[in-house]
């Protein structure tokens, strides 16, 4: 009778799994498995979990869906992805919205699945029912979130929310814009006729970032909230969390790939594709920003894939077409090929993709770790794999990626969910495996 239900022989230690679960990491393990992975010469990390994906079931599948999004993320090496609460309809605001997400997700799921809450005027007495349901935290946004029924809150609203959620035990995650600058300057621009994506940029200027994540950092600050700011793209906005963090601030920050590989002159070339809020920053922002992730002021990396139909992205007018980009099968990918040119270890790449949002967001130990006890998901990756990315390789909806003709170095070879194959070599293994997940501490 065999020890384990599966066995991954590595180039150093080997990973024996019974139950879903790790049970046992060393060299040469004894006792065998009913399945062997040989793993030699590749690297074995934890499986991806992306605190940052916009999968828009229900009422929105025609932008994403559940099957469509995590066939995408368990391709690219993610095993659990956290949904934002915005996209879906109705959004995830209330106990009622949440039960028909997880009844919409039934069986149609290839990875794992945690769920945001949402924070809008008007729910805060929600969030306790919420929290009961097992959200990992609450989004709010500062600035117009483009859809109409998850209103941005005002300041009143976001103290109310941060203190019930602080009472709650859960983080508030904060969209960081200072949205009377940025319409202010949005409406002139088009009035003027200026409807490039280099006057969209500008139009969102580092010093929103700022104004706006200083003032998430006060009410967090003052109601004693944990507070969570997505995808910073400047090297002067991370800043801001190092500084209150420093001060005994409980804020952590996360950037995504599209702020660390692309710059302004890709944004122009590639037009609607790259167009997000923030939008894509300069060289120099790039390389600020590198620079306070490789220096640990960067709590963890996520995609923020947030697709939208091919006509959404059509117009020439850069103020009107979606803001959002696809990424959800490039992250491990994208960063296995910038980081190791930019000094960034392998244990920092794991900690900033796997580790840390799991614990962060309450989903540890069960995630984020090669540890006894842990859920055995896991990533293989060929370090020496130099390739291409093709539009035909990739899983998602709409298939609109900017980074379609990207030669990356180091890829996904297999991802394994609780000791089960769910991808292999970028192609789908067997039926959806996938969970619901919930934050229980």
């Amino acid at each position: 009778m065999s020890a384990y239900d599966l066995i991954v022989r590595g180039d150093e230690a080997d990973i024996g799994v019974a139950d879903g679960r790790i049970s046992a990491v060393g060299p040469q393990l004894e006792g065998g498995g009913r399945e062997e992975i040989d793993a030699q010469g590749l690297l074995v990390l934890p499986g991806v979990v992306d605190a940052h994906v916009h999968l828009n079931d229900p009422g929105r599948a025609d932008w994403e869906g559940f099957d469509t999004g995590t066939r995408a993320l368990a391709a690219g090496g993610t095993t659990t992805a956290i949904d934002m609460p915005l996209n879906a309809s109705p959004p995830t605001v209330d106990a009622a919205a949440f039960d028909a997400k997880v009844a919409a997700a039934a069986g149609r799921l290839q990875t794992d699945v945690a769920l945001w809450g949402g924070l809008v005027a008007g729910n805060v007495e929600a969030l306790e029912e919420l929290a009961g349901r097992g959200v990992v935290g609450f989004k709010a946004f500062l600035s117009d979130s483009g859809i109409g029924d998850f209103p941005a809150v005002d300041d009143d609203t976001l103290r109310a929310g941060m203190a019930r959620a602080a009472a709650l035990g859960r983080p508030v995650a904060v969209h960081a814009e200072d949205d009377a600058l940025t319409a202010r300057l949005a409406a002139q621009a088009v009035a003027e006729g200026r409807l490039a994506m280099r006057d969209y940029r500008a139009s969102r200027p580092v010093q929103a970032e700022r104004n706006a994540i200083g003032a998430a950092i006060a009410a967090a600050e003052a109601t004693g909230c944990a507070l969570h700011i997505v995808h910073v793209s400047s090297g002067a906005g991370v800043a801001l969390v190092a500084e209150a963090r420093a001060r005994g601030v409980d804020v952590t920050c996360e950037t995504c790939p599209h702020y660390l590989v692309l710059d302004e002159d890709d944004a122009d070339a590639l037009g609607a594709l790259a167009k997000c809020a923030p939008p894509i920053r300069s060289a120099a922002e790039v390389e600020a920003l590198w620079a306070r992730l490789l220096a640990g002021d960067v709590d963890l990396v996520a995609t923020d894939h947030s697709p939208a139909p091919a006509a959404m992205k059509a117009s020439e007018d850069a103020f009107a077409v979606w803001g959002g980009i696809s990424g959800a099968q490039t992250l491990l990918a994208l960063l296995l090929d910038a980081g190791p040119r930019r000094g960034l270890p392998l244990a920092r790449l794991a900690t900033l993709l796997c580790a840390a949002p799991a614990e962060r967001f309450g989903l540890a130990p069960a995630k984020g770790a090669l540890a006894v006890g842990a859920d055995a998901d896991l990533v293989l990756v060929d370090p020496a794999a130099d390739w291409v990315l093709e539009r035909a390789a990739l899983l998602d909806r709409h298939r609109l990626s900017p980074y379609v003709g990207r030669r990356l170095r180091g890829r996904v070879v297999r991802t394994v969910l609780r000791g089960e194959t769910i991808a292999v070599e970028g192609r789908l293994a067997g039926p959806p495996r996938g969970r619901i997940v919930l934050r229980s501490r």
